[in-house]
């Protein structure tokens, strides 16, 4: 893979937005006077009235200590829905290039590519949601600039075959983005680990599923350095909140915590999943390595939703997703709320 080839011209040309503290050479400085802040303090009682690192260094080292990989290989945005829109950015010219996504997948792939003017190719998964040898053949004939494959699969719940990524990633002449938002539910190795392999390979994580921060709104992509250099030159100047980045450590720092409620959502996931096809509403429920279970209802999925809607329960409705007919997404709460979905699904089946 030639990266300059797939960057957009005006980005490999542009000149990124610059700080004085960027240019600042040597030990920490004792009076900031460049960025008009509020030299007094902050409202509200706590200290915010310094802009946040631009580049998360703290955060960074703590990343590529949980996550076996270099701080140079680390981006970190506004959710990883942040990561998409910039990745779309970086390489497809509007109006000209497009992306390829593999329905049934998650929605902020297609929203990214409208609202920067870039065609979307979509190569459909197969009826148990995996890559078929012909789609294979269709993604890696496309010349697209970026391949979205998303495992676990959203909102199907499922990984994908590891050979099957693994032969798009060695065929495919663009970015090829593995999204592993809900990799910590699954009992398979991150594609991190392989980073080192592929240059074409970009990988997405998020703060928001297991590790429950998703009111921080903070997304990781990891790449080649060379990758996430064009990243950092495009990005916001301080596109993550120092407060973000705060609570980021301090979550980072209770691992005994995230494995604590890892445990538990696995557990409550494989009763719920137990549980759901004792209904007879219940048609099938898919196998899934997320924090979630795609669950297929009769006669009318819709009818249900609208039903749980009504006792104050609420799902995704996916009946209308490419291979999703009939189905609701069902993401495993606490134990009490999983009760509740489960007794209010007893009273509409009646």
């Amino acid at each position: 893979m030639n990266l300059e080839q797939l960057i957009r011209p005006n980005v490999r040309a542009m000149k990124p937005y610059a700080s004085a503290r960027d240019e600042f050479q040597g030990p920490a400085a004792q009076v900031m006077l460049d960025a008009n802040e509020n030299s007094l303090g902050s409202a509200g009682g706590q200290l915010f009235n310094r802009y946040p690192d631009p580049l998360q260094r703290a955060v960074k080292a703590e990343v590529a200590r949980l996550k076996g990989v270099g701080p140079e290989q680390i981006f970190l945005g506004n959710g990883s829905d942040e990561a998409i829109d910039l990745l779309l950015r970086l390489t497809c010219v509007p109006g000209q290039d497009s992306i390829l996504i593999l329905p049934p997948t998650y929605g902020m792939y297609e929203v990214a590519a409208n609202l920067n003017d870039v065609a979307i190719e979509r190569v459909p998964l197969t009826a148990d949601f995996q890559l078929s040898d012909e789609a294979i053949e269709k993604v890696v004939a496309s010349s697209a600039k970026l391949v979205f494959i998303c495992s676990p699969n959203n909102p199907t719940g499922n990984l994908l075959h590891a050979e099957a990524v693994e032969r798009v990633l060695r065929g495919f002449g663009g970015l090829v983005v593995v999204d592993e938002a809900y990799v910590d539910f699954a009992a398979a190795p991150s594609w991190t680990t392989r980073l080192g392999e592929f240059e074409n390979l970009v990988v997405l994580q998020t703060f928001s599923k297991a590790w429950g921060l998703a009111g921080l709104r903070l997304g990781m992509a990891f790449a080649a350095p060379a990758l996430i250099q064009y990243l950092n030159k495009i990005k916001p100047p301080y596109n993550v909140s120092e407060s973000t980045q705060q609570h980021a450590l301090a979550g980072l720092a209770d691992t005994s915590g995230f494995d604590a409620m890892r445990r538990e959502l696995l557990q409550q996931r494989e009763q719920l999943a137990a549980a759901l096809p004792t209904l007879p509403i219940v048609e099938q429920v898919f196998p899934s390595d997320a924090n979630f279970l795609l669950a297929r209802f009769r006669p009318d999925a819709t009818a249900v939703y609208e039903y749980l809607l009504g006792r104050g329960i609420v799902v995704r409705n996916r009946t209308s997703q490419p291979g999703c007919a009939g189905c609701l997404r069902l993401t495993v709460g606490t134990p009490a709320e999983n009760a509740q979905l489960l007794a209010a699904l007893r009273e509409y089946a009646g």
